[in-house]
């Protein structure tokens, strides 16, 4: 198996990976970094959303590029999401070298960029509309840059930038190293290469080599109150079932840890707060299946090598796409399949609905197991057991007590007696607390406010690319365009309005929403009105 030391990164760069907990490079990362390492070839690399691409090309400017201050790197992205992203993931490779990254992309304060560049930048990840505004205010110039890398070059092809790349292209250091990263490989990629990259070399990652798609992704519609009775009930009907419970804080770890434990699960929890010494026994029961649920912090998690993990379970989705990815990835490796499933309550939808598209990724909606199906899986793994139990006649030492309780009682009576000793009120539906069903309207359209109109520059066109720019939503899903002076409105599909909402949650005007919900669609039951949720028990 190749080490990330055999890939020629230095012992900083180790160290850093280390730290991230990452041990072994991945198909694509294995690949490309001697090649950049290297340096004499441009490259077009094919791999999956998912598979390490950041750290392919990542890494490798890391160790080559010099602290000057310039920008040599340019990395563009298709939205304003994966720029923040690739950037944070760069950003996190440095031990000890200042190579200043920066992500700028529209929405953000041009002030802020601007101040940032004149400071001195090395690596920038961008979107590119925010790029050329920069290129042309004359606040970036890449006459000094060595590095041009077209990230998701598909996605940012479908969206229509073909000729923002070609404009910033023009406008770069005609002596760059030239990388181009795809999950496909479509003519019009093949043609781009054609043009501007000359010689270059094809690195493509095999699909049976991608961790993505070894395993499946699933989400539970449930309410907040229900997710440890969906978890109960997703382990019992997987007699196999050996995984880790992703929870976003301590507190939420040693609830469920010990809720778990009080209903009879084999379950351990990790966090910060753990002793390294009581860390590494948990991990080793958990390693030799003495324990087979871990529950746990995503920080927690680093460095945890297990490669036959049968499930990994989102407890809550994660606020990062990045750590969605990464929790995924720990399921479904050396070949075997796996099984993701995420939690979403009503809140979280418009999560998922981000999530999936940013990450290119189909999570299917499943069902929560019913008590009955709990039951019926309970009497096959009993039958199994009593089986094995007499086929190698591993009673012989009970008959004796068994004469002496049949004296009284019949075979019948006395087996159910120890079943009921043994189980409890384990085969009793009633026993089963009922979990409401979540069903979440996604059909319709919405109409948006966005506090943004004329006198910020905005047209309808512009005010649509600079939608699509930053959260990947297609052209033809936005219609009724209007712009008024200081706001405007547009229509889309419910899912994809959930998808803007999520992409600029963060993002205020004078403290509100730069973009919510029109007020004319709040309490209407209009097609383009409220989502409701209805509630059914299970």
């Amino acid at each position: 198996m190749t080490t990330f030391k055999q890939l020629g990164l230095t012992e900083k760069t180790l160290v850093a990976l280390e730290k991230k907990g990452y041990k072994t490079p991945s198909p694509i990362q294995e690949k490309v970094i001697p090649l950049l390492l290297a340096g004499e070839e441009n490259i077009i690399g094919q791999a999956a959303t998912g598979t390490g691409k950041t750290a392919a090309f990542g890494l490798p400017l890391i160790e080559k590029l010099q602290g000057t201050h310039r920008p040599q790197a340019l990395i563009l992205a298709p939205t304003r999401e994966l720029a923040n992203q690739v950037a944070e993931e760069i950003e996190s490779f440095q031990t000890g070298k200042e190579l200043r990254v920066l992500s700028i992309y529209g929405g953000q304060s041009y002030t802020i960029q601007i101040s940032a560049l004149k400071k001195g930048v090395d690596i920038i990840v961008g979107t590119p509309g925010r790029v050329i505004d920069h290129l042309d205010r004359g606040s970036l110039k890449l006459d000094s840059l060595e590095y041009f890398i077209l990230d998701e070059a598909d996605e940012m092809l479908n969206m229509g930038f073909i000729d923002d790349i070609e404009t910033i292209f023009k406008k770069a250091n005609p002596d760059k190293k030239v990388l181009l990263f795809s999950a496909t490989m479509p003519k019009e990629i093949l043609s781009v290469a054609k043009k501007y990259m000359g010689n270059y070399q094809l690195v493509s990652v095999k699909n049976d080599q991608m961790t993505t798609t070894q395993t499946s992704q699933i989400y539970f519609e449930v309410q907040e109150e229900d997710k440890l009775n969906a978890l109960c009930r997703i382990i019992d009907v997987e007699p196999d079932f050996y995984g880790i419970v992703f929870c976003k804080t301590k507190l939420d770890v040693d609830f469920v840890t010990g809720k778990l434990m009080e209903r009879g699960y084999q379950a351990h929890g990790l966090h910060g707060d753990i002793l390294q010494k009581q860390r590494e026994t948990i991990l080793d029961q958990f390693k030799n299946k003495t324990a087979k649920i871990l529950v746990a912090t995503d920080v927690a998690a680093r460095g945890i090598d297990v490669n036959d993990i049968t499930h990994v379970i989102n407890y809550a989705l994660p606020q990062e796409i990045e750590r969605y990815v990464h929790r995924v990835g720990r399921t479904g490796r050396a070949g075997k399949t796996g099984i993701a499933i995420s939690f979403v309550t009503p809140q979280e939808y418009r999560k998922l609905i981000s999530l999936q598209k940013i990450t290119k990724t189909d999570i299917q909606k499943g069902v929560i197991p019913s008590a009955e199906e709990i039951i019926a899986k309970k009497k096959e793994q009993l039958s199994r057991d009593v089986d094995a139990v007499l086929d190698g006649q591993k009673y012989m030492d009970y008959l004796p007590i068994v004469k002496e309780l049949t004296k009284t009682h019949t075979p019948e009576e006395v087996i159910a007696a120890l079943l009921r000793l043994n189980y409890d009120d384990s085969f009793n539906p009633q026993m089963y607390k009922e979990i409401s069903e979540v069903k979440i309207d996604t059909t319709g359209k919405s109409r948006l406010f966005i506090a943004l109109g004329k006198k910020a520059g905005y047209s309808p066109r512009s005010l649509v690319d600079m939608l699509v720019t930053e959260t990947g939503v297609k052209a033809r899903m936005i219609d009724d365009v209007r712009v008024m002076e200081d706001f405007s409105f547009v229509t889309v599909p419910y899912l994809e309005a959930e998808h803007i909402l999520h992409a600029f949650k963060s993002r205020k005007v004078k403290g509100k929403s730069l973009i919510s919900k029109a007020k004319m669609d709040r309490g209407s039951s209009s097609a383009q009105g409220k989502r409701g949720f209805s509630r059914r028990k299970r």
